[in-house]
């Protein structure tokens, strides 16, 4: 089975820095982030893929976490943000290229707190299901 995790990022990434309102909260959305990049931002996160098939059809699960940081005091900069994903992916449509019948939602989110006393960091996982075509 071929891997969905490229295709799914570029995905990802083409839909969230379309949406107007997303990325009027946010200073980028990152694969890898540039040091000097200021806050907010999202970052992506890991990928962990479980082969889901079904009868003659070939299929992912897949848990994709983004990041959410900001250096706002307190959770409300971070928790919009959190509220704009959603917005944009949990049971929306999602085109991947080389899949079809794709699924994404909002599986969990957790807010860690920081090392830095500045920073406040929201990690969201979304379940995405992706049928090979």
């Amino acid at each position: 089975m071929t891997t969905s995790q490229w295709p799914l990022q570029e995905a990802v990434y083409a839909k969230l820095t379309a949406d107007t309102a997303f990325m009027a909260l946010v200073k980028g959305l990152f694969d890898e982030v540039p040091e000097t990049v200021a806050h907010p931002y999202v970052s992506f996160g890991s990928a962990t893929e479980v082969v889901d098939d079904a009868h003659n059809q070939r299929g992912l699960a897949v848990n994709l976490v983004l990041h959410i940081w900001s250096k706002y005091r307190g959770i409300k900069e971070a928790a919009a943000i959190l509220a704009a994903l959603d917005a944009v992916l949990d049971r929306q449509p999602l085109t991947v290229a080389g899949f079809r019948d794709v699924s994404v939602a909002h599986q969990q989110h957790q807010h860690v707190r920081d090392p830095d006393p500045d920073i406040r960091h929201i990690n969201v996982a979304y379940r995405v299901w992706l049928t090979k075509e």
